[in-house]
């Protein structure tokens, strides 16, 4: 489930970032994070699937519920690290013009 969740993070912010207008976003920071999630945890599962064979594909609920907690936890860490870098490097100046800003 985690590789499952990080591909489809990934595929998405490469198909936003690819039909970008302009680069403010930053959204390549977004889509490197999340192929390489996906990349981590491909290695993962093929080491996993060497070890265990056909159990592999069956998995008990509670791990699947595991993983798929552990791939949104990614995915969010994800956007919080890109909204933060973001916060930081203004660019649009929106943050700044936000705090310049005198109160009537």
């Amino acid at each position: 489930m985690t590789l499952l969740i990080t591909v489809f993070a990934a595929v998405i912010s490469t198909v936003v970032w690819y039909n970008r207008k302009d680069d403010n976003m930053k959204l390549g920071i977004l889509l490197f994070m999340y192929w390489g999630a996906s990349i981590m945890w491909l290695v993962d599962a093929i080491y996993e699937y060497a070890e265990l064979h056909e159990e592999y594909f069956t998995p008990a609920a509670a791990d699947m519920l595991n993983d798929a907690f552990l791939g949104l936890s990614v995915v969010a860490l994800g956007l919080v690290i890109w909204v933060v870098r973001l916060l930081i490097t203004d660019p649009k100046g929106s943050v700044h013009r936000a705090l310049t800003r005198k109160k009537a």
